[in-house]
């Protein structure tokens, strides 16, 4: 006869087992300095060490004075043009972005009308799903955790694809075109059949619109009577611009290069890269942001009591408040300093999204917190460059007062993410045949083997 078994279960034997794992794993942090380990990939100042070159974006923090490095207000380039510079292009004309700045980062170039519009013909036109994949995958077996539903989603479509495993440059484009407009897709269905099953809300199912863009059809897909105001699609279109990409160094593109220099195929390779920007410390950030200010309004009545802000703020800092992990989410960057581009520019539409809402107390609120943080943090802490706050900390928020529930928060960035990561995929196959290898030194003493009798 069987035994049922709990498999979530963490037994006293696990609980042994563990402490084995503490012991053997542990390294003393002395070595990495005694052999100069750059841990985390990063120098003693914090910047990133080195490891390949691209095309594809650039982030720049600092400048040279006098033969000295110094902290600057922080830009971000897509092939080399300013993300400012884009936005300002394609709001001045009034129009949406993202499947102009798609083309660019794939592509390295900006597109013309005519290229623009069958571009965003092609993309509309991936957007179906196999048949009965809805049915077959996302609705029968439901997760209460969207990234984990999306990579599977993914994977299966690995079964789908009759030429999954080729590899060739032309085929890896139609792969990535394809998730980048299906990732949208599988993204809000994953959600809908979450809601339905998990929280017995009533299911919609509505059909991706070809002729709408990324965003529009984002908002679509997920409001039960599809509709959304232009300022609505405007800013989440914004907004996935912004997240798109960010040099090869963030550890999802990093992840996207380092699988995809093994000949595994897109599928997989992109699988890995949502599991990196699951974790809180990449794309899950703007949830710990939304929570932080949800904990902040229990405590704080008056929103411009600036004494009483501090004070939170304070506590967060020594670990007596939150989440007890003494960060105040969204303030600072491993890059920016003096500012991040990102959070500049969503920060000057957050208002008049606000305002369209209204919910401009609670901008306000963050507006305060966005100018005390930094001071607080750095008459509280040692730290090397200036903080400011990040696209997170502006990021949430705003899929909040678009109605974009907590769960959608970082598919949402990997929607805007598999843009970077198709074009770092294609970078990685064009330029190398070795699989990324880097070195790690043994440190753990030789030890004789003892027989097992002798134990």
């Amino acid at each position: 006869m069987s035994t049922s078994v709990n498999y979530s279960e963490i037994t006293p034997d696990i609980l042994k087992y563990t402490n084995f794992c503490n012991e053997c794993n542990r390294i003393d942090p002395a070595l990495y300095s005694t052999y100069d380990v750059k841990r985390g990939l990063r120098d003693l100042n914090g910047e990133g060490v080195l490891a390949g070159l691209t095309d594809i974006s650039e982030v720049n923090a600092t400048e040279i004075i006098d033969g000295k490095r110094v902290p600057c207000e922080g830009q971000l380039f897509y092939r080399g043009i300013n993300v400012e510079n884009l936005v300002h292009g394609f709001i001045s004309d009034d129009r949406l972005g993202f499947e102009e700045v798609t083309y660019l980062l794939l592509f390295g170039k900006l597109p013309t009308q005519t290229e623009l519009a069958d571009f965003s013909a092609l993309l509309g036109g991936y957007r179906t799903l196999p048949t009965s994949f809805v049915r077959d995958i996302i609705l029968k077996a439901p997760s209460k955790d969207m990234m984990n539903t999306l990579s599977r989603s993914i994977l299966t479509l690995y079964a789908y694809d009759d030429r999954a495993d080729d590899i060739s440059l032309p085929n890896v484009l139609r792969q990535c075109l394809q998730l980048i407009s299906l990732v949208p897709v599988l993204s809000v269905y994953g959600y809908q059949a979450f809601s339905h099953y998990h929280d017995g809300n009533s299911l919609f199912i509505h059909s991706p619109q070809p002729d709408l863009s990324t965003a529009e059809n984002i908002l679509y897909l997920l409001r039960p009577d599809s509709k959304y105001s232009p300022l609505e699609a405007k800013i989440l279109d914004l907004a996935l611009i912004l997240h798109m990409e960010h040099g090869g160094g963030n550890n999802s593109s990093f992840t996207t290069h380092v699988v995809t220099s093994s000949g595994t195929d897109t599928y997989s390779s992109m699988a890995a890269s949502l599991g990196s920007l699951k974790g809180p410390r990449h794309g899950g950030a703007n949830i710990k942001v939304i929570r932080m200010f949800e904990d902040l309004k229990k405590h704080v009545h008056d929103w411009n009591d600036d004494e009483a802000l501090s004070a939170y703020l304070r506590a967060v800092l020594h670990k007596e408040a939150f989440d007890h992990a003494g960060l105040i989410y969204g303030m600072g960057h491993a890059v920016y300093s003096l500012s991040d581009p990102r959070a500049r520019i969503l920060g000057s539409f957050v208002e008049r999204l606000s305002e369209e809402k209204g919910r401009t107390d609670e901008y306000h609120l963050y507006a305060n917190v966005a100018r005390l943080a930094p001071q607080i943090i750095a008459e509280e802490r040692k730290i090397y460059k200036g903080v400011s706050p990040n696209v997170d900390f502006y990021s949430g928020f705003i899929y909040n007062i678009l109605g974009l529930p907590t769960e959608l928060f970082t598919p949402i960035f990997a929607v805007a993410r598999m843009v970077g990561w198709s074009a770092h995929r294609m970078e990685e196959l064009v330029n190398n045949s070795k699989i990324i290898r880097p070195a790690y030194k043994a440190v753990q003493p030789r030890q004789e083997y003892v027989n097992l009798a002798d134990r």
